[in-house]
């Protein structure tokens, strides 16, 4: 009896571990196109309507002769820098109008 369950299972796990129709077809979560932890700052800088929230929620960030320098990295990765300046509340209020763009 052990033996006849056991031989079924094996027999249907392959079957059974087959991805559903709506399992393959389902697309995975759009990302959003920019964030302070993914997109570097050169990018949310160049691009005008990103560059507008930045100075919204940190002029003193944008406007720092040093910004050049950190171009190729993230608001995110820049943060442990100016903790004072960048906090997690600026951060998650830019995300916010970030994610906004990505509807408009």
């Amino acid at each position: 009896m052990i033996r006849t369950a056991l031989a079924a299972a094996l027999l249907l796990s392959p079957v059974l571990a087959q991805p559903t129709f709506a399992e393959e077809t389902a697309e995975p979560a759009a990302q959003p196109k920019y964030s302070t932890a993914d997109t570097d700052i050169g990018t949310l800088l160049d691009n005008p309507a990103t560059r507008a929230i930045l100075e919204k929620h940190l002029p003193e960030v944008v406007d720092s002769p040093q910004i050049d320098m950190a171009r190729g990295m993230t608001l995110k990765g820049i943060q442990m820098y100016a903790p004072d300046d960048i906090t997690d509340e600026k951060l998650a209020a830019i995300d916010a109008e970030l994610a906004q763009l990505d509807t408009e």
